[in-house]
């Protein structure tokens, strides 16, 4: 199986796989390291990543981005006003989540966030499946620590209609000290671990873990966040500042016009980079709106002091991780900066600043550590890649309880338990236990709504035990329940069950001679289960498998529409092409009524391209187009072609010729063993195909170059084969191996010399001394 660690981002997201015996970002279509997170619906088909980057600006109102930060979010959740500021396209309620309705295909549809993720994450496998030639169905992705279970699970639930299996959704800030930690050979023991902070400010977020590094292994202490604090905020604070000062300069309202505000947004993320390493930065915004463009230009000085609101903000996270690690600054060892908005220098100044003047270190690649981690995630769980022993001990952030309605038996009885607190480790597995008779439900529920990301409910899942029996005599019934926080961070209620304990005799064993030992009574616990269904914020089976359907009907489509634009451009660029080098390349090689068919066939075929059918035609129109111009056309291109490889193919055949005639009249003693005639055999048969070269080229020379070939590479090419084929097996016939004979001893008591043949003689007398005789040694005999 492919290892794939996916690091889902805001602007953009990266791919990690595993090969080569390391793990390599890998690039999309275009080349580019990092595609972007955006989803685009036009009149004929979809645009995911940078075809939706390309057209953006022209399609902004179909276009949406944030994809990470809308999913598993409801339409009235505050948060998703901060995220319209963001956007473009228009956000609706898409059956209790939110979504988008934009124009496709023609008329107005609306998709939830999950549907929009699992395109992208579709777009994300093709990528992957392209530069690894093979299909890709698992993967590790890398989430934000603050995803709820309510997100997490919607981000499986896209997944799955993409046709992917997430092995693991890993916190993103835990993805980067496993990519940290497990390349690290001088960890030091368990009992004085390495502590190690990172501090990470992506495009909308900012985290701060705090992490003890040991021999193989890491445990997260404490993780805290500012879910908005990011390089988008640094953005639209220049945003607003440039629209204040083009009112005043040009007299245009820019935060009146969403394409105006869009086109502007550009420009101040470029002036941003440019501020990093300069002191100064000019901006321009071609036609920003009403025909004008727009220029400007800002100090470093003036733009930190924009940022005085959003760089405050900084110290707060990182306060909170080492309060809730119980550490002090000392005490860290290390302090790393990932994303790139610690790129920024005032952001890193306010770091340095909250960390008590540490330095601050950058060893790992700010902008990939996230992937490279969720890919070491999933070598981790991949049955055919090889990792290094090494343990991940994450932490749950939102503490989770069950509660229950009272029995009617003891009405003042507890009706909520804490289960898996703030700091729990994840994977985790607790059993619950209840007294029932009747059926019952549980709900879990996060302990405290406010510390939970905007509007998100704090209702987690339902369990509902539909039947428990009474214990023998009629009493309450221990029912047993067993939850579990699994590797995604998501809770789920695994089994449900009632224990009878039994005592059973065991029958000793008689001994003779001896006294019966009295017999042992043995406890036997008996599980029995008990029925229950649950419920969860996953989409049910039957809605995953209807979305499936559309996305894989979608997806066909836009194949269809990506591979008839390709005929179409073929078709364009050889009607351009052909035409340009009738008159240039092919003028020695078309007669003079070919070029007035063909020219008459290009400039039929560039009318109806450039008509309302051809603009708009069936892949299977463009193919039929270019074929018939092909009929035409291809004995043109076929004349030039064999006239300029022609000489190099026979080039090749007179080597060979050469070559194997020199092999079958040699004297060299390698060649001795072979047999005359067939040397003979080999000479005839380069004489033979010397001669058919000779005359097919002579023929050949009085063909003008207009007129089809007699001599083509193909059959001189066959004609070199043959030879091939025919002499090698001739001129590699190996040396007939040496004959041996064994010659007897001479000169021995046991034996008389033949004079006739000087070979010994053994005595009939002296049999049994001959066999008991050293073999003579072996000798060649020519």
């Amino acid at each position: 199986m492919a290892v794939v660690g996916v690091d889902f981002g805001t602007l953009h997201s990266k791919i990690g796989v595993a090969r080569h015996r390391g793990i390599d970002i890998i690039v999309n279509e275009v080349s580019n390291r990092a595609t972007p997170s955006l989803v685009a619906f036009g009149p004929k088909q979809r645009s995911i990543g940078e075809s939706a980057k390309t057209q953006e600006t022209s399609n902004f109102r179909n276009t949406i981005g944030c994809l990470k930060r809308l999913i598993g979010r409801t339409f009235q959740d505050p948060e998703i006003q901060i995220e319209k500021k963001y956007l473009n396209a228009t956000l609706v309620d898409v059956s209790g989540t939110v979504g988008a309705e934009v124009s496709y295909l023609g008329e107005k549809q609306t998709f939830s966030a999950t549907q929009l993720v699992a395109m992208y994450l579709g777009k994300l496998r093709d990528i992957t499946s392209n530069e690894l030639k093979t299909a890709v169905t698992d993967l590790v992705i890398a989430v934000p620590g603050w995803y709820t279970d309510v997100q997490r699970r919607a981000l499986l639930d896209a997944a799955s209609v993409a046709g992917l299996n997430a092995l693991r959704l890993i916190n993103d800030s835990t993805a980067v000290a496993l990519g940290y930690g497990i390349t690290k050979s001088d960890l030091p023991e368990p009992e004085n671990p390495r502590n190690v902070m990172f501090v990470d400010v992506g495009h909308s977020s900012m985290s701060v873990t705090i992490i003890a590094f040991a021999k193989g292994q890491l445990t997260v202490k404490a993780t805290a966040y500012d879910r908005h604090l990011g390089g988008r905020d640094v953005d639209y604070a220049l945003l607003q500042y440039f629209a204040a000062e083009f009112k005043t300069k040009y007299k245009i309202d820019v935060l009146s016009s969403p394409k105006a505000m869009f086109r502007l947004a550009v420009g101040c993320e470029r002036l941003k980079k440019v501020l990093s390493a300069n002191s100064e930065a000019p901006l321009n915004v071609e036609s920003i709106m009403n025909d004008i463009d727009a220029s400007s230009k800002l100090s470093r000085e003036t733009y930190e002091g924009l940022l005085t609101d959003v760089l405050s903000r900084v110290g707060t996270p990182i306060k909170q991780a080492l309060a809730e690690s119980g550490l002090t600054l000392e005490q860290i060892d290390s302090v790393e900066l990932v994303g790139g908005t610690t790129r920024i220098p005032a952001v890193r100044a306010q770091i340095q600043d909250a960390v008590g003047g540490k330095p601050l270190s950058t060893t790992l690649n700010q902008d990939e550590a996230i992937a490279r981690g969720a890919t070491f995630a999933c070598a981790m769980l991949s049955p055919t890649f090889r990792v290094r022993d090494f343990a991940v001990h994450d932490i749950a952030h939102y503490p989770i309880k069950v509660q229950w309605e009272p029995t009617p038996s003891d009405p003042d009885d507890d009706t909520e338990l804490v289960v898996f607190p703030r700091g729990n480790g994840i994977p985790s597995t607790k059993v619950l236990t209840f007294y029932r008779k009747d059926s019952f439900d549980i709900e879990a529920r996060y302990v405290n709504p406010t510390e939970l990301p905007g509007g998100i409910n704090p209702w987690i899942a339902r369990f509902s035990a539909k039947s428990v029996p009474p214990d023998s005599k009629g009493d309450l019934t221990c029912v047993k329940l067993k939850t579990r926080l699994n590797l995604h961070g998501i809770l789920s209620f695994e089994a449900a069950y009632t224990e009878e304990v039994e005592e059973k005799e065991e029958v000793p064993m008689e001994v003779d001679g001896a006294d019966a030992a009295p017999p042992k009574k043995k406890k036997v616990v008996k599980k029995k289960e008990v029925p229950f269904v649950t419920g969860t914020s996953s989409l049910d089976n039957s809605i995953v498998e209807n979305l499936k359907e559309q996305e894989a009907q979608m997806h066909a489509a836009d194949k269809l529409v990506m591979d008839t634009e390709d005929r179409k451009n073929a078709l364009e660029e050889y009607v351009y092409d052909t035409r340009g080098k009738l008159d240039d390349r092919y003028a020695a090689y078309v007669q003079a009524a070919e070029k007035v068919t063909l020219l008459g066939l290009l400039q039929d075929a560039e009318d109806w391209l450039y008509s309302e059918e051809g603009e708009d035609a069936t892949k299977s129109a463009y193919v039929g187009k270019l074929d018939s111009l092909k009929v035409v056309g291809d004995p043109i291109v076929l004349r030039y072609r064999q006239y300029e490889d022609r000489p190099r193919s026979i080039s090749e055949l007179r080597a060979s010729l050469n070559d194997y005639l020199a092999q079958a009249t040699s004297l060299d003693e390698k060649f001795a063993h072979i047999d005359e005639k067939d040397k003979q055999r080999v000479v005839e048969k380069c004489a033979t195909i010397q001669k058919w070269l000779d005359d097919q080229i002579a023929r050949q020379a009085e063909r003008p170059k207009n007129s089809d070939p007699v001599l083509t590479t193909a059959e001189i090419g066959k004609k070199r084969d043959e030879l091939i084929y025919f002499a090698v097996p001739i001129l590699t016939k190996p040396k007939p191996k040496p004959v041996k004979v064994e010659p007897t001893p001479t000169g021995t008591p046991n034996g008389t010399q033949s004079p006739q043949s000087g070979t010994q003689t053994p005595d009939p007398a002296a049999g049994a001394k001959a066999e008991e005789a050293p073999a003579p040694p072996e000798m060649d005999v020519d």
